[in-house]
């Protein structure tokens, strides 16, 4: 953590977010948690009353930074098609500023069973989201591929981390600008 932040409550978030997306859920413990975020155990349950909820909010948090970064990029642009295109950079954006570590959901989906009812759902809804923020951007004529553009959106973010390289968000733009 580069700058020292005082309250509590988001230092645990800010340090379990760090661990969850660079290790993995199971593979972080609490113990880690606390001791990287410099709190008391008791600290911990007071603000969070377990691991699972930690990790609840970082994916919700996740997800509201998420979304706000990939509106600002396609923000940028006026017209429906580049807006679109302009998703596809930011994913590459997000490939180099997160050195290619892929989807926070995808990865932590990978962890979960069907038993982790609440994860499950927040990541549903998160991919839900993200599917209907590029559906509202394709104009009625074009709103017969927004399924193609959503699969080629996500699978770039799959192809990208799998390969650590840009040509799948590359590849998938090029593919999505020959559909528009």
């Amino acid at each position: 953590m580069n700058k020292k932040i005082s309250d509590p409550k988001q230092r645990l978030l800010e340090t379990a977010s760090g661990l969850f997306y660079r290790q993995g859920y199971h593979a972080t413990g609490i113990n880690q948690v606390i001791a990287e975020a410099g709190v008391a155990r008791a600290s911990l349950y007071l603000h969070y009353e377990s691991k699972e909820s930690l990790l609840l909010a970082f994916l919700q948090q996740r997800h509201t930074d998420w979304m706000e970064g990939l509106k600002s990029f396609t923000g940028k642009a006026s017209k429906p098609r580049e807006k679109i295109l302009a998703a596809f950079d930011y994913l590459q954006d997000n490939n180099e500023r997160e050195d290619f570590r892929g989807c926070a959901f995808l990865n932590i989906l990978s962890e979960t069973t069907s038993q982790d009812t609440a994860i499950l759902r927040v990541i549903q809804d998160h991919k839900k989201d993200v599917r209907a923020f590029l559906a509202d951007i394709l104009t009625k004529e074009k709103q017969l591929v927004q399924d193609h553009v959503y699969l080629l959106f996500e699978s770039a973010i799959v192809e990208s981390q799998l390969y650590r390289n840009q040509w799948p968000v590359q590849e998938a733009k090029k593919m999505v600008s020959g559909l528009l």
